[in-house]
Parts: C-alpha cells; sequence; structure tokens
C-alpha cells in the first residue's frame, strides 16, 4: 500500500555540509595537537600525497579523460553553447531566435 503526501527521500551531504565537517575535523586534530602542516611535510606524508596524485593522474588519464572530452566537446559545447550564441547574436542583431521561430511553426 502506497501513502500519498509523503515520499521516501534519501539525503546526501551537501557542499556546506563537507566544508563543516572539514572544519570539525580541523578542530578535533588541533584539540589534540595534531599539525596537518607537520604531517603532509613528512617524509610518509609525502609520500601518500605522491600516491594520491598518481592515483588520481592515472584515473583521469586511463579512464575519464575520453568520456569527459566527449561530454563537453560534443554535448556541452556543440549542443548547448553554439545554440546559446547563435541566438544571442540573433538577438543582438534584433531576428528572430530559435525559440520565436518554433513559438511562430505552434501557432499555425
Amino acid at each position: 500500500m502506497r501513502k500519498t503526501g509523503k515520499y521516501n527521500k534519501q539525503a546526501g551531504i551537501s557542499i556546506i555540509g563537507m566544508i563543516f565537517l572539514a572544519g570539525i575535523i580541523i578542530f578535533v586534530l588541533s584539540y589534540f595537537n595534531i599539525s596537518i602542516r607537520s604531517i603532509i611535510n613528512s617524509p610518509t606524508g609525502q609520500e601518500n600525497v605522491s600516491y594520491v596524485r598518481e592515483g588520481t593522474k592515472s584515473l583521469w588519464e586511463i579512464y575519464l579523460a575520453k568520456p569527459v572530452s566527449y561530454l563537453w566537446n560534443d554535448v556541452c559545447v556543440n549542443i548547448f553553447w553554439k545554440g546559446f550564441i547563435s541566438n544571442m547574436e540573433r538577438i543582438r542583431d534584433g531576428q528572430a531566435t530559435d525559440f520565436d521561430k518554433a513559438g511562430n511553426n505552434l501557432q499555425k
């Protein structure tokens, strides 16, 4: 049986929540006199940072570069940006935009 008026929403953490959580973590580390700078500047910390940097670079180059490039170049630029620029130029020149032309076809 379905309940009306209510829905089941799974909420995630927002960017503001992540910033707030990072602030709490920094304050807790400060309370226990743990220096983030000394951890990062230590040889083990540098090794860990290099490992994460190399892993992230490999992840980008192997798995993410092609799909993101496709989405950016073929979807965002070709479909949305070029149409946006074309319509802005038409507005500047006092011509009918794609929306005006589509609206005229609907009225017939």
